[in-house]
Parts: C-alpha cells; sequence; structure tokens
C-alpha cells in the first residue's frame, strides 16, 4: 500500500495535543454549508484552515470552463499554508463539497504561533515536503497508469479514514459519493462517460456495489489488488 502513503496521514496535530488545542482557541471557528467557496484564486491567502468535519476540494477553472481537482482535504488536514506562510495570492479556489467545519488563522497569528513552537514549525515544513512528493507522484501516476487504477485509487483514497485496520480492509466499506462523475472524471484524468463505464465494470466484477448516492467498496483489498492485476497486464 506504499502508493497510497499520502491517504495515510494521521491528524495534522497528531501527538501535538496541547498545540491542537492552543489552535483552536486561537482560530475563528466557521461552519459551510455544501458548496460554499472558502476562497477563490487570486485572494489573498492571508489565512490557514483546519477541517474537524466534512471535505473541502481545491479546484481550479480552465478557460474552457472544466474545474480540475487537485486535492481533496479532510477532517484533520490543514491547507493553505503555502500562500499564509508568504501571504501570496490563492492559486487556486476551495470549496466545501459536504457540511464542514473549519477553523481559521490569520497569518500574523499564525507566524506567531510557529516562531514560539519548534515542534509546530517543524510539522508544517514536514507537510510541505509531503505534498510536493505527492504532486510528483500524482504527474507519474497520470502519465504511467491506467483510468481504472487511478479510478480505484481515488475510491480508496475516499474510504481512507476508514481503513483503520486489518480486518477494515476485507470488510465492506460504504462511502458517499461528494463528488459528482464529473469531478471523478477531472481527479483521473478522464471523461465522465469513461468514468460511469469503469465504475460499471467494477460493479459486475463484484468489486463495488452502487446505491443510493453511496459507492461501497465490498472489499478494499481485493479492489487495491485489482490495479496490480492491471499493472501486470499493461506490462
Amino acid at each position: 500500500m506504499d502508493n497510497l502513503w499520502h491517504h495515510q496521514s494521521q491528524d495534522f496535530f497528531a501527538g501535538l495535543e496541547s498545540q491542537k488545542k492552543n489552535f483552536l482557541s486561537q482560530a475563528q471557528r466557521r461552519i459551510y454549508k455544501k458548496n460554499d467557496i472558502i476562497f477563490f484564486e487570486g485572494d489573498r491567502g492571508n489565512s490557514c484552515f483546519y477541517v474537524t468535519t466534512g471535505l473541502i476540494r481545491i479546484f481550479s477553472i480552465s478557460e474552457s470552463g472544466k474545474e480540475p481537482i487537485f486535492f481533496l482535504r479532510r477532517p484533520g488536514e490543514i491547507f493553505g499554508l503555502s500562500e499564509v506562510l508568504n501571504d501570496y495570492p490563492r492559486k487556486a479556489n476551495a470549496q466545501a463539497i459536504a457540511p464542514s467545519e473549519v477553523y481559521c488563522m490569520n497569518s500574523k497569528d499564525f507566524d506567531a504561533f510557529l516562531s514560539h513552537d519548534y515542534m509546530m514549525a517543524r510539522r508544517v515544513i514536514t507537510m510541505l515536503g509531503a505534498r510536493i512528493r505527492h504532486l510528483g507522484d500524482t504527474v507519474s501516476n497520470l502519465v504511467s497508469s491506467t483510468v481504472m487504477a487511478r479510478l480505484i485509487k481515488l475510491l480508496i483514497s475516499l474510504a481512507c479514514d476508514q481503513l483503520t485496520d486489518a480486518e477494515t480492509w476485507t470488510s465492506p466499506i460504504s462511502i458517499d459519493m461528494c463528488l459528482s462523475q464529473e469531478q471523478m472524471a477531472a481527479m483521473t484524468g478522464s471523461t465522465q462517460p469513461t468514468v460511469s463505464d469503469l465504475l460499471q465494470q467494477l460493479k459486475k466484477a463484484g468489486l463495488v456495489t452502487i446505491a443510493h448516492r453511496k459507492i461501497t467498496l465490498n472489499n478494499p483489498l481485493q479492489l487495491l489488488a485489482e490495479i496490480e492485476t492491471i499493472t501486470c497486464e499493461k506490462s
């Protein structure tokens, strides 16, 4: 499961409980409804955000009107780091795609927060380094893997919060479809009809069940193994 390393991260504040308490006490709590915009590309990047509930998409809007999604931010993740450290304009848009609770801290307070806590500063540096590595892996993935493999990885990533031990990897896991098929296509470098066809292939193979805007991964480990099968066939 090394190719899913970026989905196996802990809470940003894991092991730093006192720092988390301080952050939450100093930050502003915000509640977003589904589809609420958190910030737009070009906005001043004078704050960072910590997700406690919900799901946030980081995306751009192309000249043709397409909306490629770069990242999904889940509970326990922090975003807006690169801009808040330098007060740069936002490079993308952020939108809640499910009802979400987010804590926002402005750049002045975040600067002070880091300057007084070496462990927090180190955690931020480590996080930014990991995200650079993830971007490299994403580019490589788009070039070298099939759409089916990328779709399976996306489905696994959406279920990653529930995959906590060996037993959950072999048990049915249901995920709410917060993403439309168009958004899933944007994240896998594909098209909506292709995503729809591939989901039906996975359904016919008994790997997933689709009903009532939910997708159930019948056996996540078996689904993940399908990537290896695809890779072998491609070779």
